[in-house]
């Protein structure tokens, strides 16, 4: 394969968006360790599971966009819009779809051999993972729960289920360190919904920011991203989760910046894009320092 046709690739799976499923798995892998329990081996298997899993929701999300007609009509952006390669003709459809299955099935192995060493707790997440991979695009983005299953299964569970996977149980901790990643994995995609309302209006999806509006979208944004720091600082005080998680709430100044990009945005008809950037500075940032908050403990 040549270099242009593995670029291509890379773009088709939306690698530059893979650095999300490493932090989840990292901060369920962080959590297990401060707790005594850490397999290397597991952890590399749980990170090869989730991004196979990741990159096969891409993969569905661009070939459903495709036959439907929504990314030939989205102001693509950076961060929203699709990758543009199957539009460009540099990619087929069908093999877009068969990568996709594809991918998907070596996830399911590898989820199901985690199962084997687990339990049957990790059955549930797994399909549920399984469930959102498959129907987000064509089913759950059409019945306004596709922020809701974003956030759970692409953000909490994959905490939940990594943690599981080192210490074979969960509890309380865990449910709260993965509380935050679950809300801004579910805003991520929220904000990004922005430029592409009339062509995902157009292509049958009914999400939160076509049912409500851009004015009302980016009030609930800024609610529940306020609630993910309020959920950290209420969980330091009451010791659920390490005070040095606390470092996490240094990207609090970012959020801002994306909650008034998304403001002036709905207000004023500004531009998007410096809230959509300042909102995956967001994500990724606070993932990352709770990782780091975890281990500094």
């Amino acid at each position: 394969m040549s270099s242009e046709k593995i670029k291509v690739w890379l773009a088709q799976i939306r690698a530059n968006f893979l650095l999300l499923p490493v932090l989840l798995v990292s901060l369920g892998g962080a959590m297990a360790f401060k707790h005594g329990f850490f397999n290397w081996y597991l952890f590399y298997l749980t990170m090869l599971g989730v991004i196979s899993a990741h990159i096969s929701v891409n993969l569905f999300n661009e070939y459903s966009d495709y036959r439907t007609g929504i990314d030939f009509n989205t102001e693509r952006t950076p961060f929203s819009g699709g990758s543009g390669m199957l539009q460009a003709g540099l990619t087929n459809p069908e093999q877009v779809r068969f990568f996709a299955w594809f991918i998907l099935v070596i996830s399911l192995i590898i989820g199901l051999y985690l199962t084997w060493h687990t339990g049957p707790i990790l059955v549930f997440i797994i399909a549920l993972g399984a469930f959102a991979t498959i129907g987000y695009t064509d089913y759950l983005a059409r019945w306004i729960l596709g922020e809701l299953f974003a956030g759970l299964c692409l953000g909490t569970l994959v905490v939940l289920g990594s943690y599981l996977v080192q210490t074979k149980q969960l509890n309380l901790a865990a449910l709260i360190t993965s509380t935050p990643p679950g809300i801004l994995t579910a805003l991520l995609l929220l904000l990004n919904e922005f430029p592409d309302v009339e062509a995902d209006r157009k292509g049958g999806r009914k999400h939160l920011v076509i049912k409500f509006g851009k004015k009302k979208s980016i009030l609930i944004y800024g609610f529940f991203l306020a609630l993910c720091y309020v959920v950290i600082v209420f969980s330091v005080l009451t010791n659920l989760i390490p005070r040095t998680t606390l470092i996490a709430c240094l990207t609090l100044p970012l959020a801002c910046l994306a909650f008034y990009g998304g403001w002036v945005h709905s207000t004023r008809g500004e531009t998007i894009l410096p809230a959509l950037k300042w909102n995956v500075l967001v994500v990724l940032g606070t993932d990352f320092l709770l990782v780091i908050g975890v281990l500094m403990s």
